[in-house]
């Protein structure tokens, strides 16, 4: 008898050697985790704690890194932001009382997680993801840093599409695309929260996220309840950091918004993006970078104020699948459109639209300033009879501007120019087109119609 045919095959061998590998896996995890439970807890102390930053040594930790701090009144986590020789200076995400010299710290070894994910819509929540409206508990979520990288720009897809957003002056005159990012420039009180709630209550964007940055308490249940409604609500997420809260929370606010609208815009959703307002994040970040000791720059912001900037604002935008189209709202000081903040951000994004007090207190809303608001896609998303019906209405805004003075003291002779006399002419109807009530909101179709109209009735 041969070899062969005394051992019988083992059909099983391989299978076996299969869950052999399988087990050896699971048994390799087992032992990753129970030796990182087995390693010592790295514990530092608070050495001490000046105006906003907090000084902690005995640990080594990086930029960004979370740590919990064990104070008198519980556990407040806090941030990393600068390293100095033998300590790191941290920024809490709450208040500081109860915390003394000598206190325990724990290193988290992680930065700081947020939920993102489905479960956020129709949610308030604050700079951490944490729900502040009294609802269930949030489902449906997974935990992920605010750190995020911007699509690369090869990796862009071009803007070719409109996103119309229901305000009949900026679908026409000044036209969004999607995966285009917008400022809205304005002072205090000129309705840049109005414009916004309206916008996305008015927009075709299947999910919004808006942050309220630096907004005061009052206004932030009044923005959402009267402002939103119900139905901006449904398909909403919105994050809240008011003004009273410390200087990196409004800051994270702003890039917890950022890492929400990216989660979604992942799933190839096409997403709008509402800030308000981004000055108030710089702000933010001045007060932290002060108090880690960068020295102040233009009108006292320090240097990592203008390089954040493009580091937030770029991560909005169109991606391989989905879209981001963000609009920030840019508080000017003074109502000074060339303050170091705005004319950093507006060279940053692909548009801007101005707000004009004058206009506002006149009762126009919404109170834009066509005539120095521009879209740097314009020409993508519109066709060539658009562009001519909307700069015609553009040239007749600013004739009826430019004889101004001289139709006051009423020394314009009717007749000197055509384009004065027609502006003069249909004065109401152009003003009727682009003044327009928070609740109504126009389809594009309808809005571009309407200007054809004006434009053919000259």
């Amino acid at each position: 008898m041969s070899l062969h045919a005394r051992i019988p095959a083992d059909h099983e061998a391989p299978r076996r050697a299969s869950r052999h590998v399988a087990l050896s896996g699971v048994y390799a995890d087992l032992a990753g985790q129970a030796a990182k439970a087995a390693r010592p807890l790295a514990r530092g102390r608070v050495t001490s704690a000046i105006g906003l930053s907090i000084e902690v040594s005995g640990l080594e930790l990086g930029i960004g890194e979370a740590v919990r701090i064990i104070g008198d009144h519980g556990p407040i986590m806090a941030e990393v932001v600068a390293l100095g020789d033998g300590f790191a200076s941290c920024m809490p995400v709450s208040d500081l009382r109860g915390v003394r010299a000598g206190n325990p710290v724990l290193s988290t070894g992680a930065p700081l997680q947020v939920p993102v994910g489905r479960g956020l819509l129709g949610r308030v929540v604050n700079a951490l993801g944490q729900p502040m409206d009294d609802g269930p508990p949030l489902t449906d979520v997974i935990l992920t840093s605010t750190d995020g990288t911007p699509p690369r720009a090869m990796d862009r897809e071009r803007i070719t599409e409109p996103m119309p957003l229901g305000v009949r002056a900026i679908d026409t005159l000044v036209p969004a695309g999607r995966g285009q990012r917008m400022g809205i420039f304005a002072g205090s009180g000129v309705g840049k929260s109005s414009l916004l709630s309206m916008i996305v209550r008015g927009t075709e964007a299947p999910v919004s996220v808006l942050a309220l940055v630096g907004e005061r308490g009052r206004e932030v249940r009044e923005f959402i309840e009267g402002d939103l409604g119900p139905e901006g609500m449904k398909r909403s997420v919105v994050v809240v950091a008011t003004s009273d809260e410390p200087s990196l929370v409004r800051l994270r606010a702003a890039f917890t918004a950022t890492r929400i609208a990216e989660w979604f815009r992942d799933q190839g959703q096409d997403v709008i993006l509402c800030m308000d307002s981004v000055t108030r994040v710089a702000m933010a970040q001045r007060e932290v970078g002060l108090a880690a000791g960068e020295p102040p720059a233009t009108r006292g912001y320090p240097p990592s104020v203008f390089g954040l900037m493009p580091r937030l604002l770029e991560r909005a935008g169109m991606a391989k699948t989905g879209s981001i189209t963000a609009l920030y709202t840019v508080l000017v000081d003074g109502d000074d459109l060339n303050d170091p903040i705005a004319d950093n951000v507006r060279s940053i994004l692909d548009g801007h639209i101005v707000l004009s007090r004058k206009l506002a207190t006149q009762g126009h809303f919404p109170a834009i300033d066509v005539l120095e608001s521009i879209s740097r896609v314009n020409k993508a998303v519109t066709t060539p009879e658009q562009r001519a019906d909307a700069t015609l209405l553009r040239q007749l805004l600013a004739a009826r501007r430019d004889a101004k003075d001289l139709i006051d003291i009423g020394a314009y002779v009717k007749g000197s120019n055509p384009q004065v006399d027609r502006a003069l002419e249909q004065s109401f109807e152009i003003d009727a087109f682009l003044k327009q009530d928070m609740e109504d909101l126009t389809p594009a179709v309808s809005a571009w119609a309407e200007l054809h109209r004006i434009a053919e009735s000259g």
